[in-house]
């Protein structure tokens, strides 16, 4: 779905957050030579996804954007992981963005304003498709809560 893909561009700060923007998680040893995300544990992807699944690449930053269709409201159900809710794969796949590797961190996503003014949407489509979005979960509470649209199934962080 090319809704989600782009507007998970944002997928990538969740795992920067993890792992956090600290001078060790920006060295350069998880980096290819080329500068590209190297492979995770046992071949798993740049991002540490499940074994024989690939990372959707969406379409990084754009001119313009517009808000894109979400699944139909009701149509995606939670899972839950140690009590906490997980999005549901076929409705949030989530995607990295080329714009951003783990050897431009600190120029990109890490520095301040740089994943808000040169990676994500502006929050008048995103704010849009995350209304649209958590309404394909049913969901109704406050939509600061409702993260699991920066998230990768399956991708372990650390």
């Amino acid at each position: 779905m090319r809704s989600a893909a782009r507007a998970a561009t944002s997928v990538l700060l969740a795992s920067v957050f993890v792992a956090g923007c600290s001078p060790a998680s920006l060295g350069g040893t998880s980096t290819s030579p080329s500068g590209t995300p190297a492979a995770g544990p046992s071949g798993t992807g740049a991002a540490g996804g499940a074994p024989g699944r690939a990372i959707a690449v969406g379409a990084g930053p754009q001119e313009t954007y517009t808000v894109q269709q979400q699944p139909d409201a009701g149509s995606c159900h939670y899972q839950y992981e140690k009590g906490e809710p997980l999005e549901d794969p076929k409705c949030t796949p989530g995607a990295i963005s080329p714009a951003v590797t783990q050897a431009n961190l600190k120029s990109t996503i890490c520095r301040k304003g740089g994943y808000t003014s040169g990676i994500r949407p502006s929050t008048s489509v995103t704010g849009k498709e995350k209304e649209l979005n958590a309404a394909s979960y049913g969901y109704k509470g406050e939509l600061g809560d409702a993260e699991y649209d920066h998230l990768l199934s399956g991708v372990a962080t650390l």
